[in-house]
């Protein structure tokens, strides 16, 4: 497994969950989650293997090194099986922050979302906290799916912001909805 020179640890566990850096061999089921739910993400139209096996290979490896990437990347497993996948993004290491990016295997989504998401959050406050020392984390979200703020505010963030009408799709402006959260640790 590839570790991140940024961070001192590699491997976050909770109860059956475990966030590690990523894995190249996700990287197809990552391609197909994010292609079936093009509807949440900035992402302009379907991935294809060749730009997937391009983006592992000049964006992704290269992170690993990188005393300062501008993201960090995990698999997100259950019981050592890929479910989903994100990180820490747009990373400001002047100002200590971060924005949360996350996708679950589509098929998990209508049952298990709520559960997915808190114990994804849970671990990846500890790799932004505790490990990066990250004054603040942040989510960026386009208001398609409410269900996902309880997640949000179950885990302590809080609405931070509402762009109205800030992003095009599907033949209207729909608003971005930011949720953050701060360390208490400092």
């Amino acid at each position: 497994m590839k570790t991140y020179k940024v961070l001192r640890q590699s491997h976050w566990e909770n109860a059956r969950f475990a966030l590690v850096p990523i894995r190249s061999e996700d990287r197809l089921a990552i391609m197909q989650w994010r292609n079936e739910q093009l509807y949440h993400l900035r992402q302009a139209k379907p991935l294809t293997v060749e730009d997937q096996e391009h983006y592992f290979k000049n964006v992704v490896a290269q992170l690993f090194d990188q005393e300062q990437p501008n993201q960090i990347l995990f698999s997100f497993l259950e019981n050592g099986n890929c479910i989903g996948y994100g990180g820490l993004v747009h990373i400001n290491w002047i100002d200590k922050n971060a924005e949360i990016s996350f996708i679950m295997n589509t098929a998990l989504e209508k049952e298990r979302f709520y559960e997915i998401w808190a114990a994804y959050l849970d671990l990846l406050e500890q790799v932004a906290f505790n490990d990066l020392q990250l004054h603040k984390i942040f989510t960026y979200a386009f208001d398609v799916r409410p269900h996902l703020y309880k997640a949000f505010e179950d885990a302590g963030f809080t609405e931070d912001a509402r762009l109205r009408e800030h992003c095009y799709f599907n033949t209207k402006f729909l608003d971005v909805v930011i949720h953050s959260k701060w360390n208490k640790n400092e």
